[in-house]
């Protein structure tokens, strides 16, 4: 099983529980079970809070992406996301901020790294931002569409445009 499988989908609830790594937390952070049962209840609908999802290329271990929210919920496979902050980088040794995504909901699909959005969305990298609404972004394309309430802010020098 891959780096992002590990992370990512158990804490989504996405992998059966037979696929699930065990959990190895010392029985000194363990939480007291409750009184009445004995045993703390399963609650798979639960969100993790503040979550971080780093991951890597499979072959040199580079940073790619690093996916962050301050509450994720499993929705049909994929996840949703309360305050997305998409974060990706160079791919290589250097690890540089390549662009980074912000929205306030958002439904993330680790199948095929996409992410997409009805509310407002801003991408940003060095030389232009972009922000709107009706979003969808594909890691793999390094593509990001929108279509709705769209403004684009160059910060790049633009010589003989009218040519």
């Amino acid at each position: 099983m891959n780096l992002r499988a590990c992370w990512l989908l158990p804490l989504a609830g996405l992998l059966p529980a037979a696929e699930r790594p065990p959990l190895a937390v010392p029985t000194t952070l363990r939480p007291a079970a409750p009184a009445t049962t004995g045993a703390i209840p399963a609650r798979p609908d639960s969100p993790a809070v503040n979550w971080v999802l780093p991951i890597f290329s499979d072959q040199e271990g580079h940073r790619l992406m690093k996916l962050q929210g301050t509450e994720v919920r499993p929705v049909d496979g994929r996840v949703a996301i309360t305050n997305l902050m998409i974060t990706t980088f160079t791919g290589d040794a250097r690890a540089a901020v390549d662009s980074v995504l912000l929205s306030p909901r958002a439904v993330f699909s680790p199948k095929d790294n996409t992410a997409r959005g009805e509310q407002t969305v801003r991408f940003i990298q060095d030389d232009v931002e972009v922000t709107g609404t009706r979003w969808a972004y594909d890691h793999t394309a390094k593509k990001v569409s929108l279509e709705g309430e769209v403004r684009v802010t160059f910060r790049a020098r633009i010589t003989d445009i009218l040519r």
